[in-house]
C-alpha cells in the first residue's frame, strides 16, 4: 500500500511517522465505518502486536489536535473517528445496529444557510446528526 492521504498529511503537520503512527493513519484511511479507539486499537493490533492501547489514544488525540481526524460522539458513549475531509457531509445514526450512514444533501445546507441568515449571521460550520431506527424489524 503506498503513502495515504492521513500519512501525508500528518508530515505535512510535521509529525515524525513512526511504524506505529503509520499503521494507525492507514488504519483511518482505509476504515469505511466510524471506529472508536477500542476498534481502531483491534484493527492495529492485528498488523503489529507491539501496539498498545494507550499508544492508539495518544495518537488519536494527536491527529485530532492536528484537525486531521474528526471525532463524533453518536450518543452510544464512545468517541468514534473519521479521516478529516474537504467534502462535507452529515450522519444517520441507525440507534438499534449502531450503524452510521454519510450522507449530503444541498436542499438541507440551503435552508441552514437560510435560517443564519435571517438571524443576520453568515454560517461558516454546521453537524447535522439525524439519529433513526429501522422502519420494520429488520436492522437496516
Amino acid at each position: 500500500m503506498g503513502e495515504t492521504r492521513l500519512e501525508r498529511l500528518c508530515v505535512e503537520h510535521g509529525m515524525k511517522m513512526t511504524d506505529q503512527r503509520r499503521i494507525i493513519a492507514r488504519v483511518l484511511s482505509v476504515a469505511e465505518d466510524h471506529p472508536d479507539v477500542e476498534e481502531v486499537y483491534r484493527r492495529a493490533s492485528d498488523k503489529d502486536s507491539n501496539i498498545s492501547i494507550a499508544t492508539v489514544y495518544r495518537t488519536m488525540k494527536l491527529f485530532e489536535d492536528a484537525g486531521i481526524v474528526e471525532r463524533h460522539d453518536f450518543g452510544d458513549g464512545r468517541s468514534r473517528y473519521e479521516e478529516a475531509s474537504d467534502d462535507h457531509h452529515d450522519h444517520i445514526i441507525n440507534v438499534k445496529s449502531g450503524k452510521v450512514i454519510e450522507f449530503h444533501n444541498e436542499e438541507i445546507e440551503a435552508l441552514q444557510e437560510k435560517i443564519v441568515a435571517e438571524h443576520g449571521l453568515k454560517l461558516v460550520d454546521h453537524r447535522l446528526e439525524l439519529y433513526a431506527v429501522p422502519i420494520d424489524d429488520d436492522d437496516t
